[in-house]
């Protein structure tokens, strides 16, 4: 029987480097918030969702989403960011399911990379969670480089998620991104924890 993993952390932890080396072993990788935004246009029943709640402008001409609109609504009311957290989920729910569907068989298990994998309720899709912990002085210096945010910035976008120790008390394993221990080796030992737990 096939497993699914979910792999999750906070905001610069390197989870998408982390499942970057899983990729490299040849383990697929559901990246649900770039699947998120795809499904915004290409999930009928999604569009017609969010069309209903939000409005006719929630979608440009082209047929593109109008990320403007649907901002405004959301980050200045936690009711109005729940409504679309309650459209979107579920289809990325939907999605990961026809995923999961037409991989290789053969395979061990499967990944689906989410950075709100506890939040939404979609760490029940998967056999087994791993949270990818960073300190947070590293977390912040990565952030700014690449996204040129200032730290009041990320230090809010940090607080729309659960707090680390939250994570880490659900978590089936963890990974730890600091400079004590290789990222690599320990994506190794649990590839092969897979390998075991998925031929009993």
């Amino acid at each position: 029987m096939q497993m699914k993993i979910g792999i999750t952390g906070g905001i610069g932890s390197g989870k998408s480097t982390v499942c970057r080396v899983f990729e490299t072993l040849g383990i697929p990788v559901f990246y649900a918030d770039t699947v998120a935004k795809q499904i915004m246009v290409s999930d009928v029943e999604l569009v017609s969702g969010v069309i209903s709640t939000f409005g006719e402008e929630s979608y440009l001409e082209s047929g593109a989403l109008n990320n403007k609109h649907i901002s405004a609504i959301v980050f200045q009311d936690e009711a109005e960011l729940k409504k679309l957290n309650a459209l979107v989920h579920p289809a990325v729910a939907r999605a990961f399911d026809s995923w999961a569907g037409i991989q290789d068989i053969s395979l061990p298990y499967l990944l689906k990379e989410a950075a709100l994998l506890f939040e939404s309720g979609s760490y029940r899709q998967c056999d087994l969670n791993v949270v990818v912990t960073a300190p947070l002085e590293s977390r912040l210096s990565w952030v700014e480089k690449r996204d040129g945010l200032s730290r009041a910035q990320i230090m809010a976008r940090m607080d729309k998620q659960w707090p680390e120790k939250k994570k880490l008390e659900m978590a089936d394993h963890i990974i730890h991104n600091d400079d004590s221990t290789s990222v690599i080796l320990q994506v190794l030992d649990l590839h092969q924890q897979f390998i075991a737990k998925n031929s009993k």
